[in-house]
């Protein structure tokens, strides 16, 4: 199975993405995680992508395309692979195409995973980590123990302000993916509200058909 995971800030992805990697024995490669660890192997694409950020640029796009080409290639994306956080841009997804239809790679399904606006705002204020066991908890769905809520962090990004610019950005910048995935016939839009456990079921569904 080779998938995109795609989905506005706070819709769970990170979450889905844990599950699913237990389901498909597929390693989740996010692309934030992908970058810190090409740079840290010394690929030819790290030692670039960590040229452009010494100087304080944006990896381009066609670098960050050049490592998960590095990545998928290894022994562990035999079976499959899940990309997450990117593409981010319709043009970037339109590269990444080229760049895997160029590898001879080609994606299963793009899932998309759907909460509305409020409930993201709301997710974010509520969620709160466990500095000592990186374990996040939310305040409402998922309250923690009561003896370590004392220790609980609040990310400074989780306010109802910064909660509005992500998605803002998500709607301007990412959803136009959307329909692009979409008129290729692999996109798989799943229902984001509810148990952690029934979205999963509904992804696997989807992913079936």
């Amino acid at each position: 199975m080779r998938m995109i995971l795609v989905g506005p800030p706070g819709a769970g992805k990170g979450t889905q993405a844990a599950r699913l990697v237990d389901t498909f024995r597929i390693p989740h490669i996010s692309s934030g995680d992908m970058l810190r660890a090409a740079v840290k192997e010394g690929t030819p694409m790290g030692i670039e992508a960590d040229h452009h950020m010494k100087l304080g640029h944006l990896v381009p796009d066609d670098v960050v395309i050049g490592m998960i080409l590095e990545r998928i290639a290894k022994p562990d994306c035999a079976a499959g692979f899940m990309l997450d956080g990117f593409p981010r841009t319709r043009p970037q997804a339109e590269a990444l195409d080229a760049a895997l239809a160029t590898a001879n790679v080609a994606l299963d399904a793009v899932v998309l995973i759907e909460v509305p606006d409020t409930l993201l705002e709301e997710r974010a204020i509520g969620r709160r980590t466990d500095p000592a066991s990186g374990t996040i908890y939310h305040l409402k769905y998922n309250p923690p123990p009561a003896d370590i809520v004392e220790r609980l962090v609040h990310r400074k990004d989780d306010t109802v302000e910064a909660v509005a610019t992500r998605t803002a950005k998500y709607h301007s910048d990412t959803a136009p993916i959307i329909p692009y995935y979409s008129d290729k016939g692999i996109l798989k839009r799943v229902d984001g509200v509810g148990d952690p456990d029934v979205i999963t079921q509904r992804i696997t569904a989807a992913l079936a058909h």
